[in-house]
């Protein structure tokens, strides 16, 4: 068994399926852990235990399918840890062999003891056998069988050799609690037999030592009589010359003694010296594969986070700052209503939010005014950094001069036209950010009715994102084809990651900031979270048809940068619009097209 050093802490990785006793396994983990001196391996040392959960898709089964079970795990892991449940403690893994991902991750940083929930000898455990975990398994490791924990009572601990001696009575000691443990040793002759006064001096908590030579199982079933587990190290054969493999020693133990069975390996020094580890290589997945895993594993639900003292939590431990900035243009009817909401449940009751700032376009009616009631900073973006680069119209603009005049380390936005407003949608979009540290991005999605000859419909909202931007997203860029709607007003970053991106000046922000931010961080860096529905002012479909060719513009943009190719210097920019009035029937040209505005990062360090 690997020796703790105690200069860190002793560090355990839990591989359970979604549906297990996650306190049960915590506490197994502890137990084991937590061994005094006397069995030998020093003082315990403090444990760091990390859980995954194995959410296994049959083949032929698209990852994306596992996205509800995915937060059926969140949720309990939420119940287990409490507020300190974030991505270093814990995750879900969705796969066809979760298993498998989970070895490859540990191979690269190796915990000291990885505890398996085990669906026995004869049946596959996030996707692997038996035989493929023990060989790819990177470190001490034990199979927990269903029925195993939190059994409690005597224990039977059955091994060939030594290597596993210390790892064996750790876990059988957590198992049998106060209970007694009884060493069963398989020998091939009475030539291999140990010293065992030295074992039982070394290893108190057991209580005899029974010995058989050869054939052992028979042996073994009598001796498991009154015994409630059986813990058995990995070197078991049936015999020394039947050839038996381990399975079937394993499936003839469990059918002959009808007791829940945990397996133990060590991986010992000479093992790590004289074995590389066994890569699970797996053959590369299709792209398809990739989205349909990200989005069981990266897409939340706002009531995850409703519990804002769990997240208050989580920021204080995390030593961050947030801000809330708020882009407004002629939205007095709206606007009140919005700052109240955020600032009553996220900032005076429970102080989530460090600082709310208006970031105005200029607006013409009542909005600054009544913002201004509310105490909080407001400014006008065509004032920001004036002098320095100059002023555009345009929401992205406001968006981007926000991140000079805010502070926060995490910086969320939210649109102000919203009629419905609930604190959620902004703490539904800080909830991943503050559990996942390696999510850098998360957009919102909802429901969004459609008001239609003055009824409001279900659904219909989002017609530009279903028309516009998610085909050309599958067609250009399908690892985002798995965002539900790329171009939400609603969306929150860390401020590292949003100073490091350009800023398209208006229509086009939301394409051109999710594209920048996956080729910079990659797909794991994004995440999407579930708003329920959302009401707002639909756009005109003149309004909209803006809105689809500043789009068009971006993606074409995007694909000269990925392509080396040139389009949009020879593209028109400019849109005729048809107009309709009782004494007029023409068309009306516009220009439309956004600035490009560089990474802020590039601004403030220019001094």
């Amino acid at each position: 068994m690997t020796q703790p050093n105690l200069t860190r802490p002793y560090r355990v990785l839990i591989a359970v399926t979604p549906t297990a006793d996650l306190p049960a396994w915590v506490q197994l983990a502890h137990a084991i852990t937590d061994m005094p001196a006397t069995v030998g391996l020093g003082p315990a040392p403090h444990a760091e235990i990390t859980l995954r959960g194995m959410v296994t898709i049959p083949a032929g089964v698209s990852l994306s399918e596992g996205v509800l079970e995915v937060r059926r795990f969140r949720d309990a892991l939420d119940s287990a840890l409490g507020p300190a449940a974030t991505e270093s403690t814990g995750r879900a893994v969705v796969d066809h062999q979760p298993l498998a991902a989970i070895l490859n991750e540990a191979q690269t940083a190796p915990p000291d003891l990885l505890l398996i929930d085990w669906a026995g000898p004869e049946a596959l455990s996030g996707g692997l056998s038996t035989d493929a975990i023990l060989q790819n398994a990177p470190c001490d490791v034990a199979l927990i069988g269903a029925g195993s924990w939190p059994t409690l009572g005597p224990v039977m601990l059955s091994l060939r050799g030594g290597p596993n001696l210390s790892l064996g009575v750790r876990v059988a000691r957590a198992l049998a609690s106060d209970a007694p443990i009884t060493l069963f040793h398989a020998a091939d002759s009475p030539r291999n037999l140990p010293n065992f006064n030295r074992i039982l001096a070394q290893h108190p908590y057991i209580a005899r030592i029974v010995t058989a030579i050869g054939d052992y199982v028979p042996r073994l079933s009598a001796e498991s009589v009154g015994q409630r587990t059986l813990v058995l190290g990995s070197g078991l054969r049936k015999q020394a010359d039947s050839g038996a493999g381990l399975l079937d020693t394993l499936t003839a133990i469990g059918r002959e003694t009808r007791l829940p069975l945990v397996v133990v390996q060590a991986r010992t020094p000479e093992a790590v010296a004289f074995h590389a580890p066994n890569l699970i290589f797996r053959a590369e997945e299709s792209l398809s594969t990739r989205v349909d895993r990200w989005f069981a594993e990266n897409t939340f639900h706002s009531s995850e986070f409703a519990d804002l003292t769990k997240l208050m939590a989580l920021k204080e431990r995390q030593g961050i700052t947030i801000s809330l900035a708020l882009p407004a243009l002629n939205e007095e009817a709206t606007i009140g209503k919005v700052i109240q909401t955020v600032k009553t449940a996220l900032m005076d009751e429970v102080p989530l939010l460090d600082e709310i700032v208006l970031i105005d376009s200029d607006s013409t009616d009542q909005t600054v005014p009544i913002a201004e009631q509310f105490g909080i900073p407001i400014y006008r973006h065509s004032q920001i950094l004036t002098e320095k680069v100059g002023a555009y119209r345009g929401k992205g603009e406001a968006l981007w001069k926000s991140l000079h005049v805010t502070k926060g380390d995490i910086v969320a936005w939210i649109d102000t036209d919203i009629t419905n407003i609930h604190p959620r949608f902004v703490y539904g979009l800080l909830g991943p950010l503050l559990r996942r540290p390696d999510v850098q991005y998360v957009k919102g999605f909802y429901q969004r009715p459609i008001k239609v000859d003055g009824q409001l419909q279900a659904s219909g909202g989002g017609r530009v994102t279903e028309l516009v931007a998610r085909p050309l997203l599958n067609l250009f860029y399908p690892e985002l084809s798995g965002v539900v709607q790329p171009l939400s007003g609603e969306y929150a970053g860390r401020r590292e990651a949003l100073m490091s991106v350009p800023f398209f000046t208006g229509y086009g922000v939301e394409t051109g900031l999710l594209i920048d931010l996956h080729d910079r961080y990659g797909l794991a860096g994004i995440a999407q979270v579930d708003l329920e529905e959302r009401v707002h002012h639909n756009q005109s479909l003149t309004g909209l048809s803006r809105m689809s060719f500043a789009i068009h513009q971006v993606f074409i943009s995007r694909l000269e940068r990925r392509y080396s190719v040139q389009l949009l210097e020879k593209a028109n920019t400019s849109m005729k619009f048809v107009i309709y009035e009782p004494d007029r029937f023409a068309l009306k040209v516009e220009e439309i097209g956004d600035v490009e505005r560089p990474p802020m990062r590039t601004i403030q360090s220019a001094g």
